[in-house]
């Protein structure tokens, strides 16, 4: 074939093969879209959910994925308050109940269903018709068979059997009706339960008869002398026959016995007694309560006293008194220590109590190992007192206990003084509540009690250091100074004063404990007492054996008044009921009292008090009510003294008060004040 027709057929070829390749090209495009239509179809159930991502959703890595987080799901009700309180009755206030109910209920209805073959599913089925059970008539008219019914039917199957056969119908069997589907009060399980009895007795009332009587005390006291008579007969009865020749002998009774007499007559006895002392100091009692001296209208500003009971006590007879305080809520109540100034004539101590009401014999007496020389009532608790004795331990006594043992005492382990306590002094109660009191003595301490459980732990407020002659502070390596009286500021707690035996007196704070707030050259000799005035804050009073009694303001150095009574004073104490009456005792057996308002310079009584020459009056006390004094001698008698209307004017026209006796109080001072003296 020549090349050119080759050509032309291969050209041909070609041609034609593309347009077979084009077609077929076409085609399978055409099923291609068709499938690739379907398969979008399928796609759009077979294709993965995509996850859309908040924004703010943290990113984080497998091992924080694994990480579990547990949560506890609970019953309690989201909703249930946790805050009810209740009124407790036994309590007297308001609790909080603990146990809340977490129930919630979110559907809730009563029903009742009957099983229908029972005999009330049969008669409501009957009654609303929709069954065939018997009727409410039909069913009250059901008999039980009986033996009559059971020979009938004897004798009819009898017959049947006689009778031709005929071809049996069968029915379907009938099921036997389950019994106590919902009555489970018919099960085997139930027991029987006994009836109830009820049985009663009636019993005669008993008699009663009505008694009417009039009793008083001589009465009482006569019933207990024939109870106590007939128990004494008794014992006697029991005695042998050979025992007849020892009945004019006295009777000793045993301290057993004792102690159930006298807690068995001791009040009748002891209001017997005191009606008794009442008839014997009549005529003192009638001067206690209603005496006046009239002559004080004729005497000017002067007054007297006037002695009222005397009180003594054998055992305090060989002692002087050395502390004599009223008691703060009982204002016929007293305490009385005895105890010795010589060091030489050391031996035991008493205490003893005293009343208005029975002037003849102490309350209570407690006796002590060591003299005692110092005594204070509680002025909240007035059952304790708290008291210092001779050797340095100091104690405390409730009245309220019968024993003769103090409740506290401080030993050497607890850090008692070495020296004779010479005033002890209750302070209100600590940061802890605990009672506590302060004491000084001539070891140069003065230190605070705690009263702490069962014992006395005693804490040093400051060390008395004596001050040479040339003004320089109290240094390390000083002696201590004999502390011999003190007293704390009436409305500043912390702030008190301190008399020593070298005449000085210092003021000084609980705050401070090595160094004073001001020393005052107050004396020649020994401080005796130093006392804060009752109403004014800044005076104070002084007394010593140089003779001499001081009245000061304690922003001064010198003293606003300066009173020589001519002997030795024991003691020297501000008035209740007004802010210039004050008191003092002297060893010469006088009692002097002054009224700054009235007479600056000389007392308005100057009076012996004593019946023997050379007795000593060592101590003085104000009542807090009664417009008398208690006065201590050095041979242990105590004695109290009325004052005259002219030594009480304050107290008789009831115009006292605190504005007013702190201006009239610094009335006179401005009088003697001088600029110069501070």
């Amino acid at each position: 074939m020549p090349p050119k027709k080759l050509a032309a057929k291969v050209a041909g070829l070609t041609s034609s093969s593309t347009k077979i390749q084009s077609q077929s090209k076409v085609s399978r495009r055409g099923k291609d879209d068709d499938e690739s239509r379907m398969g979008d179809e399928d796609d759009e159930w077979m294709q993965p959910k995509i996850l859309m991502k908040p924004d703010d959703q943290l990113d984080l890595n497998a091992e924080e994925l694994k990480e579990e987080f547990t949560r506890i799901l609970t019953a309690n009700n989201p909703h249930a308050p946790n805050n009810i309180v209740r009124y407790s009755f036994k309590e007297c206030c308001y609790k909080m109940k603990m146990g809340v109910d977490q129930l919630a209920i979110h559907f809730s209805m009563d029903g009742n269903m009957l099983h229908k073959e029972s005999d009330e599913g049969k008669r409501q089925l009957t009654r609303l018709g929709l069954g065939d059970g018997p009727s409410e008539q039909n069913l009250s008219e059901m008999e039980i068979p009986g033996e009559e019914d059971l020979e009938v039917e004897q004798e009819g199957e009898e017959a049947e059997k006689d009778a031709p056969k005929e071809v049996a119908v069968t029915k379907p069997p009938e099921q036997a009706a389950l019994r106590n589907q919902f009555n489970y009060s018919e099960r085997a399980s139930q027991t029987f339960n006994n009836p109830y009895r009820e049985r009663g007795t009636s019993t005669e009332p008993p008699p009663r008869t009505n008694f009417t009587a009039t009793a008083n005390q001589w009465e009482i006291y006569d019933a207990y002398v024939e109870d106590l008579e007939a128990q004494e007969k008794a014992k006697e009865k029991k005695k042998d026959k050979d025992d007849k020749d020892k009945k004019t002998k006295q009777i000793i009774i045993e301290p057993s016995t004792a102690d159930e007499v006298f807690t068995r007559i001791g009040k009748p006895a002891k209001i017997v007694e005191r009606m008794v002392n009442q008839n014997t100091h009549d005529e003192i009692a009638q001067d206690f309560k209603y005496w006046e001296d009239a002559s004080d209208e004729f005497k000017g500003n002067e007054g007297t006293l006037l002695p009222l009971w005397p009180f003594k006590s054998e055992k305090g007879k060989k002692f002087s008194v050395t502390a004599v305080v009223f008691n703060p809520i009982y204002d016929d109540m007293f305490a009385v220590a005895h105890g010795s100034y010589d060091f030489l004539k050391q031996s035991t101590g008493l205490v003893c109590i005293y009343s208005l009401k029975n002037p003849s014999f102490p309350e209570f007496t407690y006796t002590t190992d060591s003299g005692v020389m110092s005594l204070d009532f509680h002025p909240e608790h007035p059952y304790l007192i708290a008291v210092g004795f001779y050797d340095g331990a100091v104690a405390v006594y409730n009245l309220r206990e019968k024993t003769n043992t103090p409740a506290y005492i401080s030993s050497a382990k607890s850090g008692k003084h070495t020296d004779p306590v010479w005033q002890v002094y209750w302070q209100e109660n600590d940061l802890d509540n605990q009672l506590n009191f302060f004491s000084i003595s001539s070891d140069g301490r003065v230190t605070c009690w705690s009263l702490i459980k069962n014992e006395l732990q005693g804490t040093d407020i400051i060390l008395i250091r004596m001050q040479p002659d040339n003004d320089v502070d109290s240094g390390v390596g000083m002696d201590l100074a004999c502390g011999t009286c003190f007293d704390f500021h009436k409305s500043t707690d912390y702030l008190f004063l301190v008399g020593t035996e070298e005449g000085k007196i210092h003021k000084c704070s609980k705050h401070y404990s090595s160094q004073f707030l001001d020393t005052y050259d107050a004396h020649h000799m020994a401080v005796y007492a130093v006392r804060w005035n009752n109403f004014h804050p800044r005076v104070f009073a002084s007394c010593s054996a140089d003779w001499t009694v001081k009245v000061w303001d304690h922003n001064y150095s010198e003293p606003m008044f300066t009173f020589d009574l001519g002997s030795s004073v024991g003691d020297v104490v501000w008035s209740p009921y007004s802010a210039t009456v004050f008191g003092a005792v002297t060893d010469d057996g006088q009692v002097h009292i002054f009224d700054l308002s009235q007479e600056k310079y000389e007392p308005l009584c100057q009076q012996s008090v004593v019946q023997k020459k050379k007795t000593k009056v060592n101590h003085l006390a104000f009542n807090q009510h009664y417009p008398i004094i208690a006065v201590g001698d050095d041979r242990g008698n105590a004695m109290t003294l009325k004052l005259s209307p002219n030594l009480r004017k304050a107290l008789r026209e009831k115009t006292y008060s605190k504005e007013n006796e702190i201006a009239k109080m610094e009335k006179l001072l401005e009088l003697v004040r001088e600029p110069s003296n501070k």
